[in-house]
């Protein structure tokens, strides 16, 4: 049988770990090596975002990750010993971004439960909006 898109997100939420908004903003309060890691496409980026959050977009997330690769993420592909909070919009897509981080050696890797939409409505801290439409 042909999977669908949740098919994959509850697998991927099957293998990885996921932290609340509030538990991820006391993270940030208490630790200064933690990477926030936005993989919503650059258009949803500029409109809104956690606070110093990286913007890699899911598509491009395994070559930005790879340190071999030509053109890495300067950031990302330093950070396999880093803490890293992922998120996205709903928690979907960052699901599968944090298993991939997992599977490529990314030692402690988080997606941010529910996403953007949770965090904003858990009164976290945000600069920009969430626009509904994206």
């Amino acid at each position: 049988m042909a999977k669908a898109l949740k098919d994959f997100v509850t697998e991927a939420r099957g293998r990885i770990r996921e932290i609340d908004p509030d538990s991820a903003e006391e993270m940030l309060g208490e630790r200064e090596d933690v990477l926030i890691l936005d993989v919503r496409e650059p258009d949803e980026f500029a409109m809104g975002h956690i606070p110093g959050a990286v913007n890699v977009p899911r598509g491009i997330l395994e070559s930005a990750a790879d340190p071999e690769y030509k053109n890495p993420h300067p950031v990302l592909c330093r950070a396999r010993e880093r803490p890293i909070l992922l998120y996205c919009k709903s928690g979907g897509r960052s699901a599968m971004a944090t298993a991939t981080l997992q599977e490529m050696g990314f030692e402690e890797v988080y997606n941010i439960a529910g996403g953007a939409a949770v965090w904003i409505g858990d009164d976290c801290t945000w600069e920009g909006e969430l626009k509904e439409d994206v």
